[in-house]
């Protein structure tokens, strides 16, 4: 079982309902759920005053200390963003739909339920509570707009266009089944499709598979992807796309019915001339291959085109897998050159071994670099003389995960972040160094494989503690611009070698890190606004060119 369990309180005063629960529960199989219990709304409403984070409510309506309706709006006034579910009884069903109707999620009847609609009812209260709250609510979202909204204001940007930038252009949010292996259970999930800007030509980005994707997850990464592109130069807007789910728990076949099934429900949006995916954290070039094969079907000959980092043999491009971890060494080798920084006498850490953080790290090791320490979702391992990482992949090869490597001390991912290195590449998830840690990181060059891995206000310290901070649309670029090349080689039916991709990326990312470097200097600014600034300096000239229709 992966990921985090989902966090259920059942208030029930019945031991014997309250043990059927329970067993349920354990029987769910397909995700955890951790379930607490109390058997009076006071001990509920206890509970729930404590400021723990649940994901659920269950509730039996005839409580010893509270009847009926009133228990209902109890609990509701206690906790009003919390899914309620309603335990009922065979004679209390219509008591359970009044609930309903007044706001809470849904309602089971006790004596009926089986682990299958437990769990899936539990996880479904979740998911449909977070797409109606919550979906822009997001701090990936918010620190996308922060972040813009600094380098507009720096650089003047006219306050139409600036309204314009801040949200994307086009959303798609899907809700659709598909079927698990058993045949008897189908699941639904929530996907999106979010497109930035239109303005530059077709849009670019990732296909995301995690349990925590949503609009504003997925907007902030579309205009991530808006301004690398433009910074590098490509003709791209920035989009993105994603399943809120967790891949792990999935089998192939599952996965393929899943992937068909959302791209059949976001097929009016791409195309090779409108939106081309890639993949992105939990997809891979598996992933698009059926969404290639998908979009085929459909308009009935073969179009490689339509996405990127496929397999070569269906029209993918050398260097495409391993070209994001590659750009991000690119880059610091560029860095390193002007900072005077000798790159075989120096250490590196990587936060996150997945395809970013694996390559990258390799690559570091190619150079001479000393990697001390790497880690995944199970933690860390650190090793002071360095860690042999042939033999670290290897063990990722046949352990899948790093937990239990023996040539190694175990740290947490916190305490890997703060390990004293010269060059900290993050490469997992979003805000892992912020306010709280960013004093304890202890490095010369901090460069960002995953996409916003820096808070606002960490960036600020960062600054005035002299860390050499490369940012995230500079740094991890490698991978869209290799798209671009995939792209052009597909639409060309003229595919180039391993070594004319690697010295045109190489060109691309050092261009892009000498004007950022220059502006930097030139105007006072931090790489990140620097590159920010020229990334949307790109888009304003575009839109002022093209106009306004009508």
């Amino acid at each position: 079982m992966s990921g985090k369990p989902l966090r259920a309180l059942l208030i029930e005063d019945n031991p014997i309902h309250a043990r059927l629960i329970e067993k349920l529960l354990e029987e769910v199989g397909s995700y955890d759920v951790a379930l607490q219990t109390g058997g009076t709304l006071a001990t509920g409403l206890e509970m729930l005053g404590r400021g723990e984070d649940f994901d659920v409510v269950l509730l039996d309506l005839v409580l010893p200390d509270s009847q009926e309706m009133d228990t209902y709006f109890r609990v509701r006034a206690a906790v009003p963003e919390l899914p309620v579910l309603i335990l009922s009884g065979i004679d209390d069903v219509t008591l359970a739909s009044r609930a309903v109707e007044a706001g809470a999620q849904d309602y089971l009847v006790k004596t009926s339920l089986d682990a299958q609609t437990l769990g899936r009812s539990i996880r479904y209260a979740r998911e449909i509570t977070h797409a109606q709250r919550s979906e822009w609510n997001s701090p990936s979202f918010r620190l996308a707009q922060q972040q813009f909204l600094k380098a507009a204001e720096l650089m003047s940007l006219d306050d139409n266009l600036r309204q314009r930038l801040l949200f994307p252009q086009r959303t798609q949010i899907v809700s659709f089944p598909f079927r698990r292996d058993n045949e008897q259970e189908v699941e639904t999930v929530f996907g999106y499709r979010v497109q930035h800007v239109l303005s530059m030509g077709p849009t670019k980005g990732g296909i995301r598979y995690h349990p925590d994707v949503n609009l504003g997850e997925t907007g902030a990464l579309a205009m991530w992807m808006t301004w690398k592109c433009a910074l590098m130069q490509l003709p791209f807007g920035g989009a993105k796309g994603g399943v809120r789910f967790d891949p792990t728990d999935f089998s192939r076949s599952e996965l393929q019915r899943l992937t068909r099934r959302y791209t059949s429900e976001i097929i009016g949006m791409i195309g090779p001339d409108k939106d081309i995916p890639a993949p992105d954290m939990g997809t891979d070039e598996q992933t698009m291959a059926w969404i290639m094969d998908t979009y085929s079907q459909q308009v009935g000959y073969a179009v490689p085109a339509v996405v990127t980092g496929k397999p070569v043999v269906l029209g993918g491009s050398e260097g495409r897998s391993e070209a994001t971890g590659r750009g991000l060494v690119y880059v610091v080798e560029e860095a390193a050159r002007r900072l005077e920084i000798d790159l075989p006498q120096t250490t590196a850490v990587v936060q996150g071994f997945g395809n970013v953080g694996r390559n990258a790290a390799r690559f570091f090791s190619e150079l001479g670099v000393t990697v001390l320490g790497v880690s995944d979702v199970t933690g860390g391992i650190f090793n002071p003389r360095g860690l042999h990482l042939d033999d670290v992949i290897d063990y990722t090869r046949r352990h899948r995960f790093l937990e239990g490597y023996p040539e190694a001390e175990a740290v947490t991912n916190e305490e890997l972040l703060e390990l004293q290195c010269d060059i900290l590449a993050p490469c997992a998830l979003q805000g892992q160094i912020h306010g709280g840690n960013a004093n304890q990181i202890q490095c010369r060059i901090l460069a960002e494989g995953a996409n916003g891995p820096t808070t606002l206000d960490a960036d600020e310290i960062l600054q005035d503690r002299g860390i050499y901070v490369l940012p995230d649309i500079l740094a991890n670029a490698g991978g869209v611009t290799v798209s671009y090349f995939e792209w052009v080689q597909d639409t060309q039916n003229y595919m180039w070698t391993l070594e004319q991709i690697n010295e045109r990326l190489r060109r691309i990312l050092a261009d892009a890190y000498e004007r950022l470097a220059g502006r930097a200097e030139n105007e006072g600014y931090d790489l990140r606004t620097a590159a920010l600034v020229e990334g949307i300096s790109r888009v304003r000239e575009a839109k002022l060119a093209r106009g306004l229709f009508p």
